[in-house]
């Protein structure tokens, strides 16, 4: 006996129909899963950010400070404790200071884990923090 021509029409649709659903379950809990890593990546980039920027802010000028009482950074010490708290730490970054700030961004990359199925390798993440000098 012979199928009806309606069901012969329909053979495979239903593999088309699962691998679609599939691929979209695959990216969903990728990006669940990826996200997830990568917003606990930002937090830690933020946090080496703004300890580094905190380690720069403590390099006072202390002979300005000593005759004129006006509070401003070394920006040379600055500049290197700021740096040197980011290799301490493993990641990596650039540092500005001005008179009385310092600002340090990093930059780093959080692999994926499902995502990759679908091509992305990685996600790029930056932070910035800035710390102000302040009277000690």
């Amino acid at each position: 006996m012979n199928a009806p021509a309606n069901q012969q029409r329909d053979a495979g649709t239903v593999t088309a129909f699962v691998l679609v659903l599939s691929l979209a379950a695959i990216a969903f809990a990728g990006l669940v899963l990826d996200a997830g890593l990568a917003v606990a990546t930002k937090v830690q980039a933020t946090s080496d950010a703004q300890s580094a920027a905190r380690a720069g802010a403590r390099e006072l000028d202390v002979a300005a400070l000593r005759t004129t009482g006006v509070i401003r950074l070394d920006p040379a010490l600055a500049h290197t404790a700021a740096l040197n708290w980011l290799a301490a730490a493993g990641t990596s970054g650039s540092v500005a200071v001005t008179p009385d700030t310092v600002t340090v961004t990093t930059h780093t990359a959080q692999r994926t884990q499902l995502l990759q199925l679908l091509g992305v390798s990685s996600i790029p993440i930056s932070a910035t923090a800035t710390a102000r000098a302040v009277q000690p």
